[in-house]
């Protein structure tokens, strides 16, 4: 039997589940990326430390497939937590592989990382001499099988002593549950006899592979259907609404109001899909399928815990008949094609810059149609998901939303990008103080894309507090933020950019792509502060509507 390190036996089994390592290399991981180098593992390298774990996550995201972020010990573990809380929060199965202090104990300069990792919600696993191999398969299934991010700690006085030898099973296969609740006789009824039935899907049924069945089960029953933002267009179809919730058209949302019964798939129901709860109608019958083990919102009337694939499947087995009548997704053409879209924008704004809604539209006549969208948290997010053809759920990959956090973006483009094989270009949407904040992996992207383009929503301004709070009355000085030249610190790190003031400029980015649009093109878009996002505005009334009279 070869030989291996601590360090080694982790790479070995790692590299039974995986094949990409995003990371910074330091004292307390060298061994361990030494190891993977030799066992074929590619090795992307990030700049900064969070960047590790936030590509790990959108590789996820984008391809389905688990990777790791690594970091050295202490400020290159703490340097990761925003990330690590990110997709902890998102339930995004992720493996922080990292140095520890030494078995023998804590040094001076180290801190208390399981405590640190238990605080945000993530497990670690610190593996051992006598057991490095088995503790890396537990951390590794717990993360897939928990759908979250994990931690794999290597003490550091451990990580090049040679490892004992460990007889390992095999890689457990997945396991997809078959075990359904017998209340799907009874969701098979309310279904079967309500006369506007919708199907809402989130992530839950993307990643159940679900889509099929949901699609056959609205046709049998004339429904109409709706995605979250993360399972955009997996039901798009005769009868589809597009988004539920903020992103979507006051249209759409009308009709969601007056289903009478509604089947959640695999969503949670976030106060953003349920506007804050004005989404559904008051007398709205609303069943829940998912994984979790208990409803995820108080709307939700019936509740199965339950693999979304399977349960759909079963219930069209339930169903008489063949397909019901269409006079509801009749009415909703109707209405759909009469009423009114997303707002165009303008080509005139009070301060002369880029109406964002206008800049969108155009950018999405330009950009090429096999595209995988990835954007930063911010005020610009939902310009995307709204005036965008994002082609299937899997290419719209929304960071920072689970945590309410900015600067991921550009670190999980380089995760994204990895994950794209199959010819389609990356996109990312930033603003530019998300952009600001993760600038130094501007660099890990455009060596790593094959084709990227960055789109920057430049109003020099932390845009969300702009018009949360500038619009109190509160001073904007510190939401301010200089005017900056990406377009200069693009072709100084050897992209393509150029700065767009006006939609004529978008010619620039044209004759790139009709060029092949091969390796990075940076596009500084200067817009406006006046212009406010729809879900925004809903935000904030909502918040209005909840303080004290």
């Amino acid at each position: 039997m070869t030989t291996l390190t601590v360090s080694g036996r982790v790479a070995q089994v790692l590299s039974s589940y995986l094949s990409d390592v995003f990371g910074v290399m330091g004292n307390g991981n060298v061994y361990f990326l030494d190891a993977a180098e030799k066992l074929g593992l590619r090795f992307s390298a990030v700049r900064h430390e969070g960047a590790a774990i936030a590509a790990a996550d959108a590789y996820y995201r984008t391809s389905g497939r688990l990777a790791a972020g690594t970091t050295t010990y202490g400020p290159g573990y703490t340097n990761a937590l925003t990330a690590l809380a990110e997709a902890v929060q998102a339930q995004i199965p992720v493996v922080l592989v990292t140095g520890d202090a030494p078995s023998s104990g804590a040094r001076p300069q180290d801190v208390d990382q399981t405590a640190i990792a238990a605080g945000l919600g993530a497990a670690t696993f610190t593996v051992t001499r006598d057991a490095a191999g088995s503790v890396t398969r537990q951390a590794v299934e717990y993360a897939l099988t928990k759908r979250t991010a994990v931690v794999l700690a290597i003490p550091y006085d451990l990580a090049a002593l040679e490892a004992d030898d460990e007889e390992l099973p095999s890689p457990l296969a997945p396991q997809v549950t078959d075990d359904v609740d017998a209340g799907l006789g009874q969701v098979a009824r309310l279904l079967a006899g309500a006369k506007r039935p919708l199907i809402l899907a989130g992530r839950g049924a993307h990643l159940a592979g679900a889509g099929p069945e949901l699609r056959e089960l609205a046709d049998r029953l004339g429904a109409l259907t709706a995605g979250t933002a993360l399972a955009l267009n997996l039901l798009k179809g005769e009868g589809y609404l597009g988004v539920a919730g903020g992103f979507g058209t006051d249209t759409a949302a009308g009709l969601m109001g007056e289903a009478d019964v509604v089947l959640v798939a695999g969503a949670s129901l976030s106060p953003f899909t349920m506007r804050f709860g004005h989404l559904l109608g008051p007398d709205t019958t609303v069943i829940q399928i998912d994984t979790a083990l208990q409803p995820t919102n108080p709307r939700v009337d019936t509740f199965l815990s339950a693999d979304v694939k399977s349960a759909a499947g079963q219930i069209l087995r339930m169903l008489d008949g063949g397909p019901s009548g269409n006079a509801w997704r009749a009415e909703a053409r109707k209405r759909l094609a009469e009423g009114p879209a997303h707002h165009p924008g303008s080509h005139e704004t009070p301060d002369g810059r880029l109406d964002p809604r206008a800049l969108a539209t155009a950018l999405d006549a330009v950009l090429p149609e096999r595209r995988t969208v990835v954007q930063d948290g911010g005020h610009f997010l939902g310009w995307a998901p709204m005036y965008w053809r994002i082609p299937r759920p899997q290419d719209l990959v929304m960071v920072g939303t689970a945590f309410q956090s900015i600067g991921l973006g550009l670190a999980s483009a380089v995760g994204a990008a990895r994950a794209v094989e199959d010819g389609r270009t990356l996109v990312l949407a930033s603003g530019d103080g998300g952009f600001l904040m993760g600038l130094s992996d501007l660099e890990s992207l455009i060596g790593t894309a094959r084709s990227a383009v960055v789109v920057i929503y430049n109003d020099a301004a932390y845009g969300a507090e702009i018009h949360q709070y500038g619009s109190q009355g509160l001073t904007e000085k510190p939401m301010l933020i200089p005017e900056v030249d990406f377009s200069g610190v693009a072709r100084a790190l050897g992209a393509e950019s150029a700065i767009i003031r006006s939609l004529a400029d978008l010619a620039a980015l044209t004759a790139w792509i009709d060029a092949g649009g091969k390796g990075t093109f940076v596009a500084d878009c200067r817009i406006t502060s006046s212009v406010r996002a729809p879900w925004l505005s809903e935000w904030m009334e909502a918040k209005q509507a909840k303080q004290p009279a």
